[in-house]
C-alpha cells in the first residue's frame, strides 16, 4: 500500500469531479433553451461544455445530442437501433471480459438474466437487515454523533464503498485496503480526458489501476471458490449462478465485479450528497420526512430526477434513423442529455420544482430500458438507510450557517463537494 489511502481516495474523488465538471454555466437554463430551440442538435454538446464523452472518441463519427424527454426515452428503450457495443472501445478498453454497459442484444440479455437475481429486492433487503444498516449506523454515524457537526460528504465518500465491497465479498477487516481499491476504481473513471496531453497519462494510470483491481478481485474470487462459495456475498452468488446450463468462470466474474466498482461507490456518494443538499435547503420538507419515513423513497426518486449524477448517456445508431425530422446516419453517436429530459416541461409539471409529491413517472437518473442500472436497488437501499439513520441519530440536523452552502455542480458526475451540517 503506497501513501496514505485516506487522502488518496479524497484526492482521486475530487480529480474525477474536476475532470467532468465542464464549463461553469447554469446548465438547467442552457438545457431549457436547447429543448426549445434545437431539441436535436447535430453536434456533441458535451464537448462544447468541455466534458469528456465517449461520443467524442472517434472524430469521424458525427454526434447528435438529444434534449427532450420523449426522444431520450425512445432511444434508451430501443437497444436494437441504438446500441452500446462501442463503449468497449472507450472506457471499456480498460475491461476485457464482461462489461454489461458495453454489451448488446442476446449476449447482454443472457448475462443480465444471470446477474439480475443477485440485485433483486429480496437479496438486497436481506443484505439491508444483516449488513447495510449496521455498517452505516455503527461504523460511521454513531461515532460522529458527539461532534455535533460534520461535512456529510466525508461520510458519503466512505460508506458506499464500505458497503459495496462488503456485499461483493471482500474481507471486512482491512478497511485501508478497500480504500486503496476504491481509489483505483476512481482512477479508471478518470481515464477519458479532454486534454490530449493529460489523456495519455490518465489512460496509463487507468490501465494500471484496472490491472491492479483485476488482480485483487481475482484473488477473492479464487478464495471464495476454494471455500465452496456458500455465502450470500455477490462473488459467491455469481460462482453459484447458472443460466441455461452455463456458469461463469473466474475471469468473467472478476471482470464483471471490476466493471461495477467505478460506478458503485461514486454515484451513490454523489446522489446521497445531492439528496441531503436538496432536503437541507428545505427544512420544512426535511421535518415532514422525519415525521413520515414512508416519504424517503419518494425523496430519493425525486432527487434522482431533479439532479441526476450521470447527466448524459451515449448510444450509437445501428441504422439510418430520423428524430424530429433530423436525419441521423448509421454509425452516428447519439448523446441523450438525461438532466435535460428529466426537466422537460412537456413531461413533468413544474419541472424545475423539487416536489416529492409529484405523480410517479420514469426519469433517467439510473438510465432506462435494457441497460437500466443493475445496481440501482442497492444504491437506493444504501441511501435510504443513510437518510433514516441521520434522521434518527442527528436531531435538528441543519446546514452550518458559518460554512459555505453546498452547491450542486458539474456537467457530468454532478453533485456537491461539501455539505457542512450541525445537529443538536
Amino acid at each position: 500500500m503506497s501513501g496514505p489511502a485516506h487522502s488518496n481516495l479524497e484526492q482521486v474523488f475530487a480529480n474525477v469531479a474536476s475532470n467532468y465538471r465542464g464549463a461553469d454555466v447554469d446548465l438547467h437554463a442552457v438545457y431549457r433553451e436547447m429543448r426549445e430551440k434545437s431539441p436535436v442538435l447535430p453536434e456533441n454538446f458535451m464537448a462544447r461544455l468541455g466534458v469528456p464523452s465517449i461520443a467524442g472518441l472517434d472524430p469521424n463519427r458525427p454526434t447528435f445530442t438529444l434534449f427532450k424527454y420523449d426522444d431520450v426515452m425512445a432511444v434508451m428503450r430501443d437497444a436494437t437501433n441504438f446500441t452500446s457495443g462501442f463503449i468497449a472501445e472507450g472506457l471499456g478498453s480498460f475491461f476485457d471480459g464482461l462489461i454489461l454497459t458495453a454489451m448488446d442484444g442476446e449476449a447482454h440479455k443472457n448475462i443480465r438474466s444471470l446477474l439480475q437475481p443477485v440485485f433483486m429486492p429480496e437479496t438486497v433487503n436481506r443484505w439491508k437487515e444483516t449488513k447495510i444498516d449496521r455498517v452505516i449506523r455503527e461504523e460511521y454515524l454513531r461515532p460522529m454523533v458527539a461532534s455535533k457537526g460534520a461535512d456529510l460528504m466525508e461520510f458519503a465518500l466512505y460508506f458506499p464503498i464500505r458497503v459495496i465491497y462488503s456485499l461483493i465479498g471482500f474481507p471486512e477487516d482491512r478497511p485501508e485496503e478497500i480504500e486503496q481499491y476504491a481509489a483505483w476504481a476512481l482512477a479508471i473513471l478518470a481515464g477519458p480526458q479532454v486534454d490530449p496531453e493529460k489523456a495519455a497519462a490518465a489512460r496509463g494510470a487507468a490501465m494500471e489501476a484496472a490491472q491492479a483491481l483485476y488482480d485483487v478481485v481475482k484473488a477473492v474470487v479464487a478464495q471464495r471458490r476454494a471455500e465452496g462459495a456458500t455465502g450470500d456475498d455477490l462473488i459467491s452468488r455469481l460462482i453459484r449462478a447458472e443460466y441455461e446450463g452455463r456458469s461463469l468462470d473466474d475471469h468473467e466474474i472478476t471482470t464483471f465485479v471490476r466493471s461495477l466498482l467505478p460506478a458503485a461507490g461514486e454515484t451513490t456518494t454523489r446522489t446521497f450528497g445531492t439528496l441531503m443538499t436538496l432536503l437541507l435547503e428545505r427544512p420544512e420538507l426535511l421535518a415532514r420526512i422525519r415525521e413520515d419515513r414512508s416519504l424517503v423513497g419518494k425523496a430519493i426518486d425525486e432527487a434522482v430526477r431533479y439532479e441526476p449524477v450521470a447527466t448524459f448517456k451515449v448510444r450509437q445508431a445501428a441504422k439510418d434513423v430520423e428524430i424530429r425530422g433530423v436525419a441521423i446516419p448509421k454509425g452516428a453517436m447519439v448523446s441523450c442529455i438525461v438532466t435535460s429530459a428529466n426537466r422537460d416541461e412537456d413531461a413533468f409539471e413544474n419541472a424545475d420544482t423539487f416536489d416529492i409529491d409529484r405523480r410517479a413517472k420514469p426519469s433517467f437518473g439510473f438510465g432506462f430500458g435494457p441497460h437500466m442500472c443493475i445496481g440501482q436497488f442497492v444504491a437506493k437501499t444504501e441511501i435510504n438507510c443513510a437518510l433514516n439513520a441521520i434522521l434518527d441519530l442527528m436531531p435538528n440536523i441543519r446546514l452550518d450557517p458559518d460554512k459555505p452552502a453546498p452547491e450542486i455542480i458539474g456537467a457530468q458526475l454532478r453533485g456537491p463537494h461539501h455539505v457542512h451540517v450541525l445537529w443538536d
